[in-house]
């Protein structure tokens, strides 16, 4: 972490953000004309999905119907590049954007480095008021809001009904369990049963939790994905492979599992409501009744999933903060949360849309809503972001064979002590 220049890097940004967005209007510096109206340009970089990125621009772009003077620049930035070209974007100020769309574990490292604006306090108070209690921690950082949340969302057990019909199986609710399941799939239709990702380490979350085990113990400061629950999640994992209950892949592994998916050479998958949209897509699922969601199968303590979603930040350095700040509030509002849970199946962070008709009625969001309300909340540290990747490559080297489980967990185990400095 930059701990060590972020107080340089932002008086650099700050310096350097007179040629960045919102610069080509003439207002107060804060995208406030002199009457009090709102104007300039709120550049946002979007991290939404290819199924989900033209929705999420129309709805941006239609901020300019409430606020005529504001334009809105709309850039689409992939999810996987995005943790540093923004952190490189804000270190420097040049061509930085106005307004993030932040996983939730990022919002504490960009806080920490003093690159995001604090909410205004009105809009901190509706958060605390207004918005569901896990979605609001994922913003805050020593106590102040930081981020607004957008979406909420956890993983779940994505499975083709008419695949495990035929099979004569019910949706597995334990991995021993799955692994029948996968069995009676194969024998009947010659597909596998499970398509695990093994490229990205956000999918182990529920392997380890499902032991009863986690990353790390923030209160303590502890380091806890090598203890012996971790070292079940990292065997847990391999097992389903070596079984031949789950596919897996080293590389791609999002394009693979939704492609198999999709066409059929996989009866299940763990996936989170932000699939849904391209799911439906697929050949299987013409007929939307065909998919159905269950909770990820627990491992041999419990079934855990974690806490996820997105939050909606400025850019401490912009000179546009006023319109930036109205544009957050517009794109978390209630009517577009709605409107978003209705087109995508992504669920609202404020408590009052679940009451709304559209939310009501989408069963993908009412299936996820509970599971969101048991989701493992995640340690909302500065460092969070950082520890998935030193995991990702001992998750895939475990998976994979090429380590064995215990190797991969201690090897993680080391790694976050470098990154977690002083922590047990």
């Amino acid at each position: 972490m930059r701990r060590g220049i972020a107080a340089t890097a932002l008086v650099a940004a700050l310096a350097l953000a007179a040629t960045a967005c919102g610069g080509d209007s003439k207002d107060d510096g804060q995208g406030t004309q002199a009457g009090g109206e709102l104007s300039g340009t709120v550049t946002w970089w979007d991290t939404s999905n290819d199924a989900e990125k033209a929705s999420f621009q129309k709805i941006a772009e239609a901020f300019t119907a409430k606020h005529p003077k504001v334009t809105v620049k709309y850039v689409n930035v992939p999810y996987g590049d995005a943790q540093n070209k923004i952190k490189n974007a804000f270190s420097s100020g040049s061509d930085a954007p106005d307004v993030i769309r932040a996983d939730v574990g990022w919002v504490a490292d960009f806080a920490s480095l003093q690159y995001l604006d604090e909410v205004p306090a009105e809009t901190a108070g509706k958060i605390d008021a207004e918005f569901l209690p896990q979605a609001a921690a994922s913003g805050k950082y020593e106590g102040k809001s930081y981020a607004v949340p957008q979406v909420i969302d956890t993983l779940g057990l994505f499975y083709n009904k008419k695949m495990l019909a035929d099979a004569g199986v019910q949706p597995p609710a334990t991995l021993e369990e799955l692994k029948t399941a996968a069995a009676a799939v194969k024998a009947k239709t010659g597909k596998a049963g499970l398509y695990l990702r093994g490229d990205d380490s956000y999918w182990f979350l529920p392997l380890i939790y499902g032991e009863g085990g986690d990353l790390v113990d923030a209160k303590n400061k502890t380091v806890t994905v090598d203890n012996p629950a971790g070292v079940k999640a990292f065997k847990a994992a391999r097992d389903l492979v070596t079984s031949g209950a789950a596919l897996t892949n080293a590389t791609d592994g999002w394009t693979n599992m939704q492609t198999a998916f999709k066409s059929g050479e996989v009866a299940m998958m763990i996936n989170g409501p932000w699939a849904v949209a391209d799911t439906y897509a697929g050949d299987q699922f013409k007929d939307k009744a065909n998919l159905g969601v269950a909770a990820v199968p627990a491992g041999s303590v419990k079934a855990g999933a974690p806490q996820g979603g997105h939050d909606l930040a400025v850019y401490a350095g912009s000179k546009n903060t006023a319109a930036a700040h109205a544009f957050v509030d517009y794109m978390t509002s209630q009517e577009v949360q709605v409107q978003t849970a209705k087109e995508l199946s992504l669920l609202p962070t404020r408590t009052a849309a679940y009451e709304q008709p559209d939310v009501k009625g989408s069963e993908m969001v009412q299936f996820f809503k509970p599971a969101v309300d048991k989701a493992v909340e995640r340690a909302w540290i500065p460092e969070n972001g950082s520890l998935f990747e030193p995991l990702k490559v001992e998750y895939t080297k475990a998976i994979t064979g090429s380590s064995s489980p215990e190797d991969a967990a201690k090897a993680a185990g080391a790694e976050f002590r470098k990154i977690l400095k002083g922590w047990k």
